[in-house]
């Protein structure tokens, strides 16, 4: 389950456009009149998936599923006469609808589209969907047919309380505070868009120039705190250096207002609070997703404005240079559907979260929906408990003119033109942030691709390191030291194209996690002694972590 982890809903390059049920018409509509234009090619292909089915049939069939496909791991589907002809010929009619829409005259965008869409509909109708899979009969066998009676019961509770969609965790396992996002500290800031955590330092010395964390806006901050040992900030209190970690608070409707510029302005203040408590005249700052787009906004703004208080940045899956898009949500990206989107958070004052979630889920379905179907409903098990699920669950709600805002700096790749983007009348430009940059993204990332990430960090002004993980999205981040799997890739140079650095980076194995402490830490200044007591007589401690606003 660990790689069907698809998450943060808005760090991607499109992260704030979906598709509609209009566009998936559109899509099966332009397929229709392709196949009308040019009948040859689709009877050639029906030929030919005729002749195939017919050869898994008898046997005679040579497909095999993809080392990542997971739905026929099952010894029975290779060794069961049936099964075997069953699973052989749905590889076929998989491998003839990609080869039927290769040998159209669609333009690459629509050929995209169309392959998405009927890819949906062929996803769904996989044998391992259906009753008949052999680990839900043996299963059903096992349990006298307990099974199937616990599969309707999850199926039931899914549609009344999750719009329909298979849950994917357990959440009965888990609580805030309780055994998630369990690190000493305090808030010692609030205002009406954040809070502000200070943890309680571990080690008898600190680095004097603090650390302050920047989490997604559509995500709870406690990705940086999971478990113990996933914990980010647990690592970083261990290295020595003083955190604080920002909880934005969940809009509502009463919100809608909420720019980036109220972003970035409740950053400017929290961070401000961290000076004051550490004494420190600047801080590090580090952003992830679209927590890292309001760090290099506010990064710019206070370049702009002459303010020096951001030493050095850290960038974690964060795209702002969001040309040349070419992810699926990119492909139904259109002026049209663009407009619609602002319109549907603009009715309903916020952009719910969970319309994010589940249509990230579209996007991998095998992974992140079918999977679950079999899981929950076929097989009658409950959910996975498993505590980044249960954050990728755990979504908030983003105000419309945000999300608008959002929509227009993708529409128009404002961040990387110069003063296009104006905050609070202040004109942005990111190359005039000269800070340190260390920015990090995941091989296999959908939401944020690894070049996008790549061009993005080419925008700053500064000296900047990239590195590459070899993982997804979030699986990237919450990357601690002791995974053997874990590796990451390293390039002095900063070319021009990302295949270019690529190509000349040496892979390094283990965590990216020490690498980065290194390089913090020649930028954290000298130890001093460890404050005894969390805040200040200015910023005294409001209430213990995590606060009130995670809870929301």
């Amino acid at each position: 389950m660990t790689n069907a982890v698809a998450v943060d809903a808005i760090g991607g390059p499109n992260p704030v456009v979906g598709f509609r049920r209009k566009d998936v018409l559109d899509s099966l509509r332009t397929v229709v009149l392709e196949a009308a234009k040019h009948p040859g090619h689709l009877a050639g292909s029906l030929r030919h998936l005729a002749s195939a089915a017919v050869d898994a049939v008898r046997g005679r069939g040579e497909l095999t599923p993809g080392p990542k496909d997971r739905r026929f791991t099952d010894s029975a589907w290779r060794q069961n006469f049936l099964y075997c002809r069953m699973m052989g010929v749905y590889l076929a009619a998989e491998a003839e609808l990609d080869a039927w829409l290769a040998g159209t005259q669609l333009s690459d965008v629509d050929r995209e589209r169309a392959r998405f869409v009927l890819s949906l509909g062929l996803d769904a109708l996989a044998p391992s969907n259906l009753p008949l899979n052999p680990a839900a009969v043996k299963r059903f066998i096992d349990t006298g047919g307990e099974s199937a009676v616990e599969g309707v019961r999850h199926f039931a509770g899914d549609v009344r309380r999750n719009g329909g969609f298979p849950s994917q965790v357990d959440t009965d396992g888990f609580s805030v505070g309780g055994n998630l996002a369990t690190t000493q500290g305090s808030v010692v800031f609030r205002n009406e868009v954040l809070e502000l955590i200070q943890y309680q330092p571990v080690t008898e010395q600190v680095r004097a120039r603090p650390l302050v964390i920047a989490p997604p806006q559509i995500n709870k901050f406690y990705v940086f705190d999971l478990s113990p040992q996933k914990s980010l900030v647990k690592y970083a209190l261990e290295q020595g250096f003083q955190v604080f970690v920002i909880s934005w608070r969940n809009p509502t409707a009463e919100h809608r207002d909420w720019d980036l510029s109220t972003y970035v302005l409740a950053m400017e203040e929290a961070i401000d609070a961290v000076r004051e408590i550490t004494g420190s005249p600047d801080v590090n700052l580090a952003g992830a997703c679209s927590g890292g787009i309001a760090s290099v906004s506010l990064a710019a703004y206070l370049a702009a404005r002459g303010k020096p208080v951001i030493n050095a940045l850290t960038l974690f899956v964060s795209v702002f240079d969001m040309a040349d898009d070419k992810t699926l949500l990119g492909i139904f990206a259109s002026e049209e559907t663009l407009a619609a989107a602002k319109r549907h958070s603009h009715v309903r004052g916020v952009l719910d979260g969970r319309e994010l979630a589940k249509l990230f889920n579209l996007l991998r379905p095998n992974d992140l929906i079918w999977t679950y179907w079999v899981n929950n409903y076929l097989l009658g098990k409950k959910p996975p408990t498993f505590d980044i699920l249960y954050w990728n669950n755990d979504t908030t709600r983003l105000p419309a003119a945000f999300h608008g805002q959002l929509i227009d700096i993708y529409r128009d790749n404002a961040l990387a033109h110069q003063d296009e983007v104006v905050l609070d009348g202040t004109p942005l430009d990111l190359g005039k942030i000269t800070a340190d940059a260390f920015v990090m993204a995941g091989t296999t990332d959908h939401i944020t691709p690894w070049d996008a990430c790549y061009r993005s960090a080419r925008r700053l002004g500064g000296n900047v390191e990239f590195t590459l993980s070899n993982s997804g999205h979030i699986q990237s981040i919450l990357n601690p030291p002791g995974n053997p799997k874990a590796s990451y890739f390293r390039n002095a140079e900063l070319p021009q194209e990302a295949r270019e650095w690529q190509q000349g980076a040496e892979r390094a194995a283990g965590s990216w996690w020490p690498r980065w402490v290194e390089w913090l830490t020649e930028r954290s200044c000298s130890l001093i002694a460890a404050p005894v007591t969390l805040g200040s007589h200015e910023h005294a401690p409001i209430e213990a972590a995590p606060g009130s606003y995670v809870l929301a």
